[in-house]
């Protein structure tokens, strides 16, 4: 009776969450099941630690190289965190991978999801929770490499986040890692249903539609019976 024809762009979809909420083995999950997903990778100024690999967990580069990518407009966000470093999302990169009609996800917190959302109204913004406080507790001290003014702050700025929930499309609690990531894939999977992704609908002439279905009742010896009470 119809056919629709949707958009070919692909989505861009932030996911922030409080300190060992678990984001970062959600979207791990969600790219290895997904192949038609890509996670931008940000730029920083700060050096490269450990088993960190160029290109793979950050495009590293010097503090006047990303200053000259700020005066040129090449960030979607970025931010001066403590210790001077700079931290930004390119715009190129993403650009090109949505237009090819891939999903890109961005990890990032709540101030840059902001700044991606006004550039970007249609972004879907998901917040991923832990289930308490207390599993945060337990997650930090799990890690066993941050000590008490470090954890203190991290549960600071976790408290602040949260207040900034209401801004975001969606909030997952990440009780079970294995259902947290069905929610995630269950709310991509209604955004790609969204109205607003139609770009076309074709529908056929009420008049041929009627013939259609009273010829093809006849063809099956279904002759209609108008007589017949439908209640």
């Amino acid at each position: 009776m119809s056919n629709i024809k949707q958009k070919k762009r692909g989505e861009l979809i932030i996911i922030s969450g409080t300190t060992c909420a678990g984001k970062g083995t959600i979207i791990k999950k969600l790219l290895e099941k997904h192949k038609d997903m890509r996670l931008s990778i940000s730029y920083t100024s700060r050096a490269i630690r450990g088993n960190e690999v160029d290109g793979v967990d950050y495009y590293f580069i010097s503090r006047e190289e990303f200053e000259r990518k700020i005066e040129n407009h090449e960030f979607l966000e970025y931010a001066k965190v403590r210790y001077g470093e700079y931290f930004g999302t390119p715009k190129k990169e993403i650009e090109e991978v949505l237009e090819s009609g891939k999903d890109v996800i961005l990890e990032i917190d709540v101030q840059g999801a902001k700044q991606v959302k006004e550039l970007f109204p249609e972004t879907i913004l998901i917040f991923i929770l832990a289930p308490s406080f207390e599993e945060v507790k337990r997650r930090i001290k799990a890690r066993g490499f941050e000590n008490n003014e470090q954890i203190i702050d991290r549960f600071r700025t976790a408290y602040k986040e949260i207040n900034e929930i209401p801004k975001y499309n969606y909030v997952v609690v990440n009780d079970q890692v294995e259902d947290a990531i069905l929610k995630v894939e269950s709310i991509l999977i209604a955004q790609k249903c969204r109205v607003d992704r139609i770009e076309e609908i074709a529908v056929e002439n009420e008049e041929e539609i009627l013939h259609e279905f009273i010829m093809g009742k006849e063809y099956n010896n279904e002759k209609p019976n108008y007589n017949k009470d439908t209640k």
